[in-house]
């Protein structure tokens, strides 16, 4: 697949985009995109500094007011004529995305892209949508009512993993709410976030409402976070970074939505189908090289099942064809980066020590041998209190243990600090049902694990953050809830008086 893509030609006029223009960043330090699967530059620009972090909220500042006096269908429209600028260059946000991430055009082109653009057409009907409390008297003497009103310019910090979607995710309910944008996405994936914005300019959004800062976290992101003139910050990170932000944006009283770490569980009882939840392990662990903060990076399987589930996973995942991203018969591509795999792979190297490696472990020669590749990966016989079963590896590894009761192994899945996703594998819908109920996560999946859609709210418990992603529910994050009180009675002297005027 090819499009005639170069960087250095598209982001020649600068790689930030401000007030729906292209510039350069002002930091004096220089940022390379590099094609994980080869190691070779992409692209080098100035990253932002804090100049560029002003000059991104002024703009957003400036078209606030119009934006947010747009009317609900006006907004609906630009961001229809948006997803339809987005579907003509489908191709090549997807060329674009496996470039600097690594991810099989085939995962791009067929989830990626189409999911954005989903998202877009989503929250283009769910502009005109903006609910609050039906008038009503409930005082008897007044009638109530709720207003939804934008809160101003959002910042916004997306990570490297997805980041198209990010920005999407980011960027559309905030927008379709009436608020201006100042994005910054992670400094070695910026490309399909600019190109993002772009396309919201080119469908007729006006300038200021999406603005991109492409910079590093301690030069543009935190300052960013702290800025006196943001009055909401979305991230979606690491749960360490998540608690700075938390602590930068609580010194300036802001809105905090945060989307962080996971290590989602993968219950399997011994009723389940064994060859689905195979299956379904081995997709969801992999999914995107396993950087995926809902991957199944647990299974816990009742014993009468283990040992089958155990050399099914070791099986399937030994077909699993890794390759160039852009050819299609590839199954599983580079990790972000060389430094990410060394990381993973350190994961598993300490793993040796107290748990067995099955399949995988290491990065392949060959061919491939340049790109930042690692091997689909099983452990068995870690224990629940490892550094394997706890930590968020984020990478190609899944780790199986067994469980006898389904007290125990709903009690071990709810065992983490986390609480983004997890999934349970059963024919009976008591046993679904229960499941259903008692984990305690943000998404919960039955015979399933992965499958996201816009109509539905994503975000955790606990340490993995707080807060929703797509659907309606997302408007909670992005407005400001106003009650309005008007009285009916026209009296002059009300009979709460009283207890100023006493009997005057």
């Amino acid at each position: 697949m090819g499009t005639g893509f170069e960087a250095a030609d598209r982001f020649a006029d600068g790689s930030q985009f401000i007030g729906g223009r292209p510039r350069s960043g002002t930091s004096g330090r220089h940022q390379d995109v590099v094609d994980p699967a080869t190691g070779a530059r992409v692209h080098r620009y100035e990253t932002a500094g804090t100049a560029d972090v002003d000059a991104a909220v002024a703009a957003a500042r400036a078209a606030g007011p119009g934006w947010a006096g747009a009317t609900p269908a006006e907004r609906s429209g630009l961001l229809h004529r948006f997803a339809g600028v987005l579907d003509a260059r489908a191709a090549d946000f997807a060329y674009a995305e496996s470039l600097q991430c690594g991810k099989p055009v085939k995962l791009s082109s067929g989830f990626d892209v189409p999911g954005t653009i989903d998202n877009t057409l989503f929250f283009a009907g769910a502009a005109r949508r903006l609910e609050g409390a039906a008038a009503a008297e409930y005082s008897g003497d007044h009638t109530s009512c709720v207003r939804r009103e934008p809160l101003g310019v959002v910042g916004s910090v997306a990570p490297w993993n997805y980041p198209l979607q990010m920005a999407a995710w980011k960027i559309l309910p905030a927008i379709a709410a009436g608020n201006t944008v100042v994005l910054k996405p992670a400094e070695i994936t910026p490309l399909t976030s600019l190109m993002f914005a772009q396309a919201a300019t080119e469908a007729g959004i006006p300038d200021g409402v999406v603005n991109i800062v492409a910079g590093t976290g301690p030069d543009a992101g935190e300052y960013l976070v702290g800025h006196p003139d943001v009055r909401m910050i979305s991230f979606t990170g690491s749960t360490d970074v998540g608690r700075r932000v938390a602590a930068l944006a609580g010194s300036t009283v802001k809105r905090l939505h945060l989307e962080l770490g996971g290590k989602a569980p993968f219950l399997v009882f011994d009723d389940a189908d064994l060859d689905a939840a195979v299956h379904g392990a081995v997709a969801a662990a992999l999914i995107n090289s396993g950087q995926d903060c809902t991957a199944a990076t647990r299974a816990y399987v009742q014993r009468p099942l283990y040992d089958a589930f155990v050399s099914g996973v070791a099986g399937l995942m030994e077909t699993v064809r890794l390759g160039d991203p852009f050819d299609p018969a590839t199954d599983l591509g580079p990790l972000v980066s060389h430094r990410h795999r060394d990381r993973v792979a350190g994961f598993v190297e300490r793993a040796r020590a107290y748990a067995t490696v099955v399949t995988g472990g290491e990065a392949p020669g060959g061919d491939l041998a340049d790109g930042a590749y690692y091997r689909p990966t099983l452990i068995t016989g870690a224990a629940q209190d490892s550094e394997a079963v706890r930590a968020e590896i984020f990478g190609p590894v899944l780790v199986v243990l067994p469980f006898d009761t389904d007290d125990e192994g709903i009690r071990l899945a709810n065992d983490t600090p986390y609480g983004l996703a997890a999934s349970a594998w059963s024919r009976g819908l008591y046993r679904a049902n229960r499941a259903t109920r008692e984990i305690r996560a943000g998404c919960v999946w039955i015979n399933d694990h992965i499958p996201v859609i816009s109509e539905m709210p994503h975000g955790g418990y606990r340490a993995s953050g707080y807060g929703k992603d797509m659907s309606s529910y997302s408007f909670e994050e992005y407005t400001q809830v106003k009650h309005v009180m008007y009285d009916t009675t026209a009296v002059a002297r009300k009979d709460w008086h009283r207890t100023v005027f006493g009997d005057r």
